[in-house]
């Protein structure tokens, strides 16, 4: 049988559980900003030491930091700039330490051979609480893809009812 918590317990619980889950908004929107600086040491910055991370560039997936430090240092030459990088219909469960969160996200810039960029990505993204920083620990970047083609699909854009 399930014991029945006090409403002011109830009530702290939830309180908790929303401060947290504004730390971690907020660790996504310094991120954010970070990644429009396109700044590798600051991006790198978000990361715990033993990330894992399944993002859009080969390959299948990367182990640790300086893994992925690696795929960062070959992408940011091939971007002039990042004029928009935003994060929308963001949703964060957060349970003690640990933090999960999925978006869409929106990048707008030109790349180092001035093609424009105008792409949405799926992201889903682990935290963990670490001397009391909220660290990426997990990170997934997807797109869909046009299962007749096998083509990824990057002019996408999000329906207006899913935009919260």
């Amino acid at each position: 049988m399930t014991q029945q918590q006090p409403a002011e317990f109830t009530e702290s619980k939830r309180g908790i559980s929303a401060h947290l889950e504004a730390e971690v908004r907020q660790r996504m929107s310094d991120f954010a900003e970070a990644f429009k600086s396109m700044n590798i040491n600051k991006i790198m910055s978000f990361y715990a030491d033993d990330v894992v991370a399944f993002d859009m560039t080969p390959p299948l997936q990367f182990v640790g930091k300086a893994s992925y430090r690696k795929s960062w240092e070959k992408m940011m030459p091939m971007m002039k700039s990042t004029d928009l990088f935003e994060m929308q219909d963001v949703k964060i469960h957060v349970n003690g330490d640990l933090a999960f969160v999925h978006c869409l996200s929106h990048m707008i810039g030109t790349t180092s051979d001035n093609q424009s960029i105008d792409s949405w990505v799926r992201y889903t993204g682990g935290f963990r609480k670490i001397n009391g920083a909220w660290m990426i620990v997990h990170e997934q970047i997807s797109v869909p893809v046009d299962m007749e083609t096998n083509k990824a699909l990057m002019d996408l854009k999000p329906e207006p009812t899913a935009i919260h």
